[in-house]
C-alpha cells in the first residue's frame, strides 16, 4: 500500500491541504470485518455494551414543551419514556409497567399520569407510584420500591439526551470540546421545522457511514460536484467525535479548472433555489463571495435572518459533526440538518434513519415542533416535500444502502477497506465503537 507521502509525490490531482499537514495520525489501516454489519451476535453485543452505556439523543426540548408532554424513544428492544414532569424538569423512565411489564406509553402525547393500559397501575409524572387497583391484594408492594426506574437525562443545544448507565460520565464531559464549537450556532433557539423518518434496509452503521465521507459524491451525486469541494474537504478527529468541513461554491477537483469561474457559485445558488436575477450583487465579486452574499440575501428575505456578520465559510460550507455514536449534525447558522440512525428492533439488516431541519424562530413564541413524517418502504425521501431539494439527494444515498447490505453478505473478502484520509471519519468511528464493545 502506498504511503501518503508516495501518493503526494506521484498523484498530480489536487489533494486537500490538511492531508499534507498529516492532521490524521495513527488511525490504523486494518480492514473492518464485514460480519459486524449483519451478525445478530454483534448486534446483541452493541445493545449490551454500546446502547446501554452511551449518551444518545432521544428528542428535542420543543417536542415536550408542556408539563405532561412525553415522547417514546426506542432503540433495539430498549424503550424509554421522556416526559416533562415539571415546567423546568425533564425525566426519563423505562417504558415498562412494574406489575406485569406492559409498555406504559407509545409514540408521543400529553398525560396527567403514566397509567398502564392493561390493569390501570398508575404513576405520577415524577415516577412516584400513585395508584394500584385493588391495592389490598398487593400487600407486598412498597411505594418507594415501586417507583418507576429512572434513566439519566441531560440537555444540550435543545437536544434531550438519555443514558441507561446510572454510573455514566456527565453529558458535558462526554461531549468533550463540542460545546465550545457550537457556541455560535445556538441550536436551542431553533425549532424543528421538518422531521422525516424511514426504516431503511441496511444496518445502522452502513447508513451512518454513508454520511461520514464525501468520497462518494463523484459517483453518487454527480449533479452537485460542480459546486462542491469533495476530495478537498477537511477532516478533523477528536476524542470520541469527529468533523468534516465540506467547501461549497467551488468545483470538485475531479472537474479540473472550469472555464467559467462563476459556474460553481451560480450552480450552488440555483440548487438552493435562489434566482440570481433577483439579487442586488455585483457579478464582479469573486465566486465564493458572490455565493455567500446571495445566500445572505436569500435567508434574510425568507427566514428574516440577519447574516450580515456571518463569515463566508459559515454561510456556504457544510460543517458536519458526528456526535458518537449515531448523531450527525450538519450544523449551520441558517437551516441545520440533523441525522439520527438507530437499530430497528433486533434486525441487524434494518435501521431507522431520521432527518430533521431546524429553523430560526421569527417571533418570540417558538412554533410547535413538526410531527414526525414516517415514509413507507415504497416511498422515497423526495416524497417528503418538507425536505425540498435535499430529498432527491437523499434518494441517491438511499439507493446504495440495500446494495451495500447485500454486497457485504455476498462478499468473498473478509472486510471493508477504507481510504487513509477521505474515510478516516469512518475508521475513527469504528475505533471508538471497538473501545465500547471491548
Amino acid at each position: 500500500m502506498e504511503t501518503v507521502q508516495e501518493i503526494l509525490q506521484t498523484d498530480t490531482r489536487p489533494v486537500p491541504p490538511v492531508l499534507k499537514q498529516e492532521s490524521i495520525k495513527n488511525l490504523g489501516t486494518a480492514d473492518i470485518p464485514r460480519e459486524i454489519f449483519f451478525s445478530p451476535e454483534y448486534h446483541n453485543l452493541e445493545v449490551e455494551k454500546l446502547w446501554k452505556k452511551v449518551w444518545q439523543w432521544a428528542c428535542r426540548e420543543e417536542n415536550i414543551p408542556n408539563v405532561g408532554d412525553y415522547v417514546v424513544y426506542d432503540v433495539a428492544d430498549l424503550s424509554v419514556i421522556v416526559v416533562r414532569s415539571k415546567t423546568d424538569k425533564i425525566q426519563a423512565f423505562y417504558n415498562s409497567c412494574l406489575h406485569r411489564g406492559t409498555q406504559l406509553c407509545v409514540n408521543e402525547g400529553n398525560t396527567l399520569a403514566l397509567q398502564c393500559p392493561f390493569h390501570g397501575w398508575t404513576w405520577k409524572l415524577d415516577g412516584t407510584l400513585a395508584h394500584i387497583p385493588c391495592r389490598w391484594d398487593f400487600e407486598q408492594v412498597e411505594n418507594e420500591a415501586f417507583r418507576l426506574p429512572e434513566i439519566k437525562v441531560a440537555t444540550w443545544q435543545g437536544f434531550v439526551f438519555i443514558n441507561f448507565d446510572p454510573d455514566c460520565e456527565s453529558l458535558e464531559s462526554y461531549l468533550e470540546n463540542l460545546p465550545e464549537h457550537f457556541q455560535q450556532f445556538a441550536l436551542q433557539e431553533r425549532f424543528t421545522a421538518a422531521h422525516v423518518a424511514k426504516v431503511m434496509p441496511a444496518n445502522w452503521k452502513v447508513a451512518l457511514e454513508a454520511f461520514l465521507e464525501v468520497y462518494h459524491l463523484n459517483a453518487t451525486h454527480p449533479q452537485i460536484i460542480k459546486f462542491t469541494g469533495d476530495i478537498n474537504a477537511q477532516t478533523d478527529i477528536y476524542g470520541s467525535h469527529n468533523r468534516a468541513i465540506i467547501p461549497f461554491g467551488v468545483p470538485s477537483p475531479h472537474l479540473g479548472k472550469l472555464q467559467d469561474p462563476q459556474a460553481a457559485a451560480i450552480g450552488l445558488i440555483e440548487f438552493i433555489g435562489i434566482d440570481p436575477e433577483k439579487l442586488q450583487i455585483s457579478k464582479e465579486m469573486k465566486p465564493r463571495a458572490y455565493a455567500a452574499e446571495a445566500t445572505r440575501q436569500y435567508f434574510n428575505q425568507n427566514l428574516e435572518l440577519d447574516c450580515s456578520a456571518v463569515s463566508d465559510t459559515e454561510m456556504l460550507d457544510l460543517i458536519s459533526y458526528l456526535i458518537f455514536p449515531n448523531f450527525i449534525t450538519f450544523t449551520s447558522v441558517t437551516q441545520p440538518f440533523e441525522f439520527r440512525f438507530r437499530p430497528y428492533g433486533n434486525d441487524p439488516d434494518c435501521c431507522i434513519m431520521e432527518v430533521l431541519i431546524l429553523q430560526p424562530c421569527t417571533s418570540e413564541i417558538k412554533p410547535p415542533a413538526a410531527k414526525i413524517h414516517w415514509l413507507t418502504s415504497e416511498e422515497n425521501w423526495s416524497d417528503a416535500p418538507e425536505l425540498r431539494q435535499s430529498g432527491p439527494v437523499l434518494d441517491q444515498d438511499a439507493s446504495n444502502l440495500l446494495l451495500l447490505q447485500k454486497g457485504l453478505k455476498a462478499s468473498a473478502k473478509p472486510g471493508i477497506t477504507l481510504g487513509n484520509y477521505q474515510e478516516s471519519r469512518i475508521r475513527h468511528f469504528h475505533q471508538v465503537l471497538d473501545e465500547y464493545l471491548s
